[in-house]
């Protein structure tokens, strides 16, 4: 971002003050990265891990403290997997040794002149990655299934957008050799891009954020229940 706050534009700082206000999943971990430089005059960027500590459970906090039981899919079955066939000796690690499920970034870009190509004068970039299993990866449906969970989570957060696109690419991993006893898997990216209605994103940054747990195979927060606030690292 910019250093000289005095030169930031009002419509770029609430911005920023709504991001600021985001409740995200617990097993979401979200640090400010260097943003780009020369896609807008002013930017701020995110990166995200999901998180599962080894020997934990998957799923969202609930009131008490309790856990959502709901089933699992993708890379945190995989993880959940490893873990019971790992047994209970290394349960209580650091956070930082737990199975890292999908990764991601979402950048604000703020053009106070506005831009055509956007329609207006915040553009939000994302990127999503999570590693599937070989069956779940070779649906040829995934990349439209993709698609749908960033169109239904933004409108369950009630998100306004306009001008979305995206891209969703599969990618094949198979190993050979010295190393051939490794499992063929498949990575999923979805790269995707849209304009919010206003300089309010809280809203987005939270659908994104769920759609980050979704690629890692979390079951979603039971209706009623809402996520804790996260305190992101500086």
């Amino acid at each position: 971002m910019v250093n000289a706050l005095a030169q930031v534009p009002a419509n770029f700082l609430y911005a920023l003050g709504t991001l600021r206000k985001a409740r995200c999943r617990s097993e979401l971990r979200l640090d400010e990265i260097p943003a780009p430089a020369r896609l807008a005059p002013f930017a701020v960027a995110l990166g995200a891990e999901v998180i599962v500590p080894s020997g934990g459970r998957a799923g969202g906090d609930m009131a008490g403290g309790e856990r959502d039981r709901s089933p699992v899919h993708g890379p945190a079955a995989m993880a959940l997997a490893r873990s019971a066939a790992a047994g209970a000796s290394a349960a209580d690690d650091a956070d930082d040794d737990g199975d890292e499920l999908a990764t991601g970034r979402f950048i604000l870009l703020h053009d106070p002149d506005g831009s055509a190509v956007w329609d207006g004068e915040f553009r939000i970039v994302t990127y999503i990655r999570a590693q599937l299993d070989a069956e779940m990866g070779n649906d040829e449906m995934l990349g439209s299934v993709a698609w749908t969970w960033l169109v239904e989570a933004l409108e369950t957060h009630h998100a306004p957008y306009r001008a979305a696109g995206g891209t969703a690419t599969r990618v094949l991993s198979e190993s050979f050799g010295t190393l051939a006893d490794r499992p063929a898997s498949i990575d999923i990216e979805l790269r995707a891009s849209w304009t919010p209605a206003g300089a309010d994103v809280q809203a987005h940054l939270e659908a994104w954020s769920d759609m980050v747990c979704t690629f890692a195979g979390l079951p979603p927060l039971p209706e009623g229940v809402s996520a804790l606030p996260r305190r992101r690292r500086n």
